[in-house]
């Protein structure tokens, strides 16, 4: 089985590659700009690749009948007048375009509509991140597909045929195309995080495959990491106290640097298979500290004949190797040993 990465943006995604680790914003901002601003900041501060919002135009996506994944009971505006209120303008969203540039990272947002994939057209994303629930958004997808830009594709609320469905479409448009395992709950319970399935989707679709992650925790992203996932998605926010119905499944930056700083730690170990056979000329100086050597349990005099009880094992291990003892008893002492004297070879006649 070869998988090729493939490119979005700078970044090179795939087998071989360092994992792409995109921090996302979506609604965090709550709807204002500067928030937004300082969102990017942060993310880039702890070492993400990308960041990432999501694009909602209200009128193109919600009808007045929505239901809304409210995060208090005092939540009283609509879904449409939420997607309003926290949207940005097509200049605002240049804005944070150029800003996620001028901090080196990857600019993503997901899009909701065939408008706001658009939008985003025209602001210059590299690549379409398609959230779980627009597997089946035909519309969309097509917008998405005229484009011939990368596709990273969640399907949390698929079963196979579904996403067999929204694979085969891609990959018959010619669209470079990665799969992330991503479970659809806020947060998300350890046993609902599917991490068996990265393998399955890896053998099943000759894609990169990575984790998107709503536990809340960092746990499943660096387990994700040790299985060799090629990207890792996480929500973020700058407290567990700020309101949002994403918060409690979204680190901190906190947390989202301790993540990416693990990830980078796996990925290094990933890449650097250990010879068994060399660990003791690598750890020769340790080796004299820790192992132990033969040495003299009394003083002994010249011509001596050794015996075991005239011998202990004490460290350091730079005389004659403890594990050597049966070889060293009958052997005659070339000169005087005192006491907790290391043996050497010169020693034995």
């Amino acid at each position: 089985m070869t998988i090729q990465p493939i490119q979005v943006g700078s970044r090179r995604i795939g087998p071989g590659q360092p994992v792409f680790i995109i921090a996302e914003v979506a609604q965090a901002h709550d709807g204002s700009l500067n928030l937004a601003h300082a969102y990017i900041d942060s993310v880039a501060d702890a070492g993400a690749d990308a960041v990432k919002f999501q694009t909602h135009i209200a009128e193109a996506e919600s009808t007045p009948g929505e239901p809304f994944r409210k995060s208090s009971e005092w939540v009283s505006e609509s879904r449409a007048d939420y997607w309003q209120r926290t949207g940005f303008d097509p200049v605002q969203w240049q804005q944070l375009a150029d800003h996620a540039a001028q901090r080196g990272l990857v600019f993503l947002s997901s899009p909701f509509s065939p408008e706001a994939v658009d939008l985003l057209e025209a602001v210059g994303v590299p690549a379409w991140k398609i959230a779980s629930g627009e597997v089946t958004n035909l519309p969309m997808l097509e917008r998405i597909a005229a484009t011939g830009k990368p596709v990273l594709l969640s399907a949390g609320m698929s079963g196979w045929d579904e996403q067999d469905k929204a694979v085969a479409y891609f990959k018959e448009k010619g669209l470079p195309l990665a799969l992330f395992q991503c479970a659809t709950a806020y947060p998300s319970p350890p046993e609902e995080i599917g991490l068996n399935l990265m393998a399955e989707m890896r053998q099943r679709y000759q894609t990169p495959v990575g984790l998107s992650d709503h536990s809340g925790v960092i746990y499943s992203a660096l387990a994700a990491a040790a299985q060799g996932a090629a990207m890792l998605e996480v929500h973020v926010t700058f407290s567990k106290q700020m309101p949002g119905a994403d918060v409690a499944a979204s680190l901190t930056i906190e947390e989202l640097s301790q993540m990416v700083q693990g990830a980078r730690f796996i990925e290094k170990m990933l890449a650097s298979p250990v010879d068994k056979d060399q660990i003791p000329d690598q750890r020769a100086q340790l080796r004299q500290v820790f192992l132990h050597s033969l040495v003299a349990r009394h003083d002994l005099k010249k011509g001596a004949v050794l015996r075991a009880e005239d011998l202990a094992s004490k460290k350091p291990g730079s005389g004659i190797s403890a594990d050597r003892l049966p070889e060293v008893v009958g052997r005659k002492l070339a000169r005087d040993v005192k006491q907790d004297e290391l043996l050497s070879e010169e020693d034995l006649a």
